[in-house]
């Protein structure tokens, strides 16, 4: 296993991060595709096995269950200081009108809820889950940097914004001598990459952290566009069906040149797909779930794929521009 720098910290993660979305309560909120815990725990066992040390989840996921089974499952197999735990804060968690968004009050009540959840006195990255803008960006700022200040969090990060949010976020905490943002955890794939235009650009230039999610697309870029196989989790994410269904005819020809280079070089197509992913920059670690054993030793597998520069530009020519997804 590879490691580098998380952004332009001292922290050295792993080239793959362990999604644990798919990790909670099956049939029970918005991830109703999730694994049960006794099927989830091999994958992070397998996944601390291969070297695979930064995991991601998030207060929201099955309404915190993941973060239960995450960090029950790195006290019994791995020692706490080893593991780089990721979590999120600001999507809903309670009815009422603080249970969700990134005031004081919100943020010092959850990242409580997920240490208890994760059993563990710290959190190594903090991230804000989208922006909120019924907060002032002020407010969620110096929250977070007294979140770190207590010693409750190591780093901080933020999730899917536009670029001047962003911008706007990072500048307050600077002139305010605050707790820095050191990552961004974005849409990045073949099929979506409109973050290449401003966020891509801002994140290299102030050292910035880039922690890709869905890098196979929901995993339309692991099979030939002609295969009317889905998973359990694709006949049932609304959500991800509606990231891309105004781009089909287009993101057809992406996958297809995504099959060129697969056939070529003998590969699954999700190992090329991630390794697009995986030579951008300023990419740290793309999150990878896994929910069959295949898809965590594709997503290994691809750290040694290196892609020429033909083949880039094969697999980048057919993109199209597409509607700005997944924020608002």
């Amino acid at each position: 296993m590879d490691y580098t720098r998380l952004g332009n910290t001292g922290l050295r993660v792993s080239r793959l991060c362990l999604g644990c979305l798919a990790y909670g309560t099956p049939g029970v909120g918005p991830q109703t595709w999730s694994l049960s815990e006794e099927e989830s725990r091999p994958f992070i066992k397998k996944a601390l096995e291969a070297g695979i040390n930064f995991f991601d989840t998030a207060n929201t996921y099955s309404f915190g269950v993941s973060e239960e089974i995450l960090g029950r499952a790195v006290r019994d197999f791995a020692r706490r200081d080893d593991v780089v735990i990721a979590t999120k804060v600001g999507l809903p968690m309670h009815p009422g009108p603080n249970g969700t968004g990134l005031s004081r009050k919100a943020i010092m009540a959850e990242i409580d809820a997920s240490l208890k959840r994760l059993g563990t006195d710290y959190i190594d990255l903090y991230q804000t889950h989208r922006w909120d803008y019924t907060t002032p960006i002020e407010e969620t700022v110096e929250a977070l940097h007294d979140v770190v200040k207590s010693g409750k969090a190591r780093y901080v990060g933020a999730s899917s914004m536009f670029a001047w949010q962003f911008s706007k976020a990072l500048y307050v905490a600077r002139e305010n001598g605050w707790t820095a943002f050191v990552t961004m955890q974005n849409q990045l794939n073949l099929l979506y990459r409109e973050e290449e235009r401003e966020m891509l650009p801002l994140c290299e230039d102030r050292a910035i952290g880039v922690l890709p999610w869905s890098p196979l697309a929901r995993g339309r870029l692991s099979r030939a566009p002609s295969d009317t196989l889905v998973s359990a989790r694709d006949a049932q994410d609304a959500y991800g069906h509606g990231l891309f269904k105004n781009t089909i005819t287009a993101d057809r020809k992406v996958i297809e040149a995504v099959g060129v280079i697969a056939e070529k070089r003998g590969l699954p197509y999700a190992q090329v797909a991630l390794a697009w992913v995986l030579q951008k920059k300023p990419v740290v670690a793309p999150v990878v779930g896994a929910t069959k054993l295949n898809h965590l030793n594709d997503a290994l597998a691809a750290l040694d794929v290196r892609l020429d520069h033909e083949e880039i530009a094969l697999l980048e020519e057919p993109y199209v521009s597409h509607d700005v997804a997944a924020f608002f």
